[in-house]
């Protein structure tokens, strides 16, 4: 199973928690026996990358991330702060488009703040429609998790 795990990773902050919660998931895959890979963007390219690419490096990091969300039978996305961040939208639009029938989106918001647009949604409705499940801990997500790799099995 691969999950896909999308999300601001512009500051420290952002890639720590991006990269505890990947640790998180691939070890609540382990104690229900599943095998996960867990992709993040974050880890698809590195500095180096992005120099020796030059130019291209915005074509190369699309390519790359688009290729595995299509592989991705799961997609988990942050959706902390006053607005989702837009990448992390598109990569939901994007994975809405295409997925196959019980390949989940569910989305995480640690953040208590309101920035839904109609009454009831968490966030923009159009990310908040595309969810099948909106969480708003860590502990909630791997609940839901382990129950979809239980019922892998």
């Amino acid at each position: 199973m691969k999950i896909y795990l999308a999300g601001p990773l512009f500051t420290q902050a952002e890639q720590n928690w991006l990269r505890a919660l990947k640790v998180q998931i691939e070890s609540c895959a382990k104690d229900v026996g599943s095998a996960v890979d867990v992709v993040w963007p974050g880890d698809l390219v590195s500095p180096e990358d992005i120099k020796k690419w030059g130019d291209q490096a915005k074509h190369k990091i699309f390519a790359l991330c688009e290729k595995h969300l299509r592989e991705a039978d799961i997609l988990i996305a942050l959706l902390d702060g006053p607005l989702v961040d837009d990448g992390t939208s598109w990569e939901i639009g994007y994975f809405y488009s295409i997925r196959k029938e019980k390949q989940p989106i569910f989305g995480i918001r640690t953040d208590f703040r309101s920035s839904g647009d109609v009454p009831g949604a968490q966030v923009n409705l159009m990310i908040d429609c595309s969810c099948d499940c909106i969480v708003s801990s860590v502990e909630a997500l791997l609940k839901k998790l382990k129950e979809v790799f239980q019922a892998q099995k």
